[in-house]
């Protein structure tokens, strides 16, 4: 090939990549005729368009549960745990209560970091006022909406969590009488012997957890025994009222609840007296729900009700994720009106902004009924 046609060839390579490396897609052309020398056509690259194209937010992906595993206790002294699909870089507070509260409310007794996540091994003190409890419960929550809960055997055990040898039965108690807004009388079974138990009154729906102790009472020699309380001024006039017995000592807890009204026959809904208004309620079977419907962040949450009863009234509680909205702090009180469906928004408070997830709780001081649920605290949809 003589020089003049390498100088030609080389010229035109150079012209090939400099359009390859500008962008756009080139194809041949034939030519006119034969013979002729085959050239690039252009097709540049097409400019994205002046209006962005709509994002839709998704939600939040499911995320695996957090666990925790009881790994050894020293009675009295500690307890050590093993944590799995814990997230990571999270900010954990230890709780422990007693026995059948799932810790709720409990004493603080350890924060910690969850670093990379996964599993993850502690050693946390128990505290002073349950170094004797016989079971105790233990709560990692965060900040940020994660929790899990667990229990161990504390004093009657080894220290492996095993369940003792000798088998126990389940402690109940039924009411048996009520005095409205003054007493409540129950009757107990199975109950353990020479134990102690605190007797706790709470809203109802609250199984009693975090209520207003109002007795402490010995078990003697257990079994079946008759207790009267007194209500508590803070619980006089709710319709329905929860009650609780725990024990400090071996864990044992029970819990009911019992219509506000004087009559022996508290299997069914009190009538009211002629000079009240009548309590709202629904057909048997027939539970109040509600649905989230829209979030903005930090902002409000609206809600979608069904099956809730007519003429009622509502407190609307917000906590953090994984407490039912138990104890929440208090954003709103609403009239169900009509009852069944409702849509209702309300304001996140201050308290809950910058937590991951929320839960929000809505219950009758009139009836006793009440819902819950839990939002992730993202503007959706």
């Amino acid at each position: 090939m003589s020089t003049g046609k390498k100088f030609v060839v080389l010229i035109l390579s150079a012209l090939v990549l400099t359009f390859a490396l500008i962008g756009g897609t080139w194809t041949p052309t034939q030519g006119a005729s034969q013979g002729q020398s085959t050239l690039p056509t252009i097709t540049p690259t097409r400019e994205p368009p002046d209006t962005p194209t709509p994002t839709r937010v998704a939600p939040p992906p499911a995320f695996p549960i957090p666990l925790i595993f009881i790994v050894s206790v020293v009675p009295g002294e500690s307890v050590t745990i093993r944590t799995a699909n814990f997230p990571r870089n999270t900010d954990f507070d230890v709780l422990m209560n007693y026995y059948g509260t799932l810790g709720i409310g409990g004493e603080k007794v350890a924060t910690v970091n969850s670093g990379s996540g996964g599993v993850l091994s502690w050693t946390f003190n128990i505290p002073a006022f349950l170094k004797d409890a016989a079971r105790i419960a233990i709560r990692l929550q965060s900040k940020t909406g994660y929790y899990s809960y667990n229990w161990f055997w504390n004093k009657p055990t080894s220290g492996t969590g095993a369940v003792p040898s000798k088998p126990f039965v389940i402690p109940t108690f039924k009411i048996i009488a009520v005095e409205r807004d003054k007493t409540v009388t129950i009757e107990t079974a199975n109950f353990p012997a020479s134990d102690t138990f605190d007797v706790l009154m709470n809203y109802y729906g609250t199984l009693g957890i975090g209520g207003i102790k109002v007795d402490q009472v010995s078990s003697g020699s257990g079994g079946t025994l008759t207790f009267t309380f007194n209500i508590p001024e803070a619980l006089r006039g709710q319709t329905k009222i929860a009650i609780r017995l725990q024990s400090p000592t071996s864990g044992y807890y029970a819990y009911n609840w019992f219509w506000n009204n004087s009559t022996s026959e508290v299997s069914a809904p009190p009538s009211p007296a002629p000079s009240e208004s009548p309590v709202p309620s629904l057909p048997p079977g027939v539970i109040p729900t509600f649905r989230i419907q829209s979030v903005v962040r930090d902002t409000s949450v609206t809600i979608v009700t069904s099956n809730f009863p007519q003429n009622d009234t509502f407190d609307v509680l917000m906590n953090s994720y994984g407490t039912l909205g138990i104890n929440g702090v208090k954003v709103d009180t609403i009239s169900s009106g009509s009852g069944g469906t409702l849509t209702l928004t309300f304001t996140i408070p201050e308290s809950m902004r910058g937590k991951s997830r929320i839960a929000i709780r809505l219950q009758s001081s009139k009836s006793g009924y009440y819902a819950y649920n839990w939002f992730w605290n993202n503007t959706y949809p």
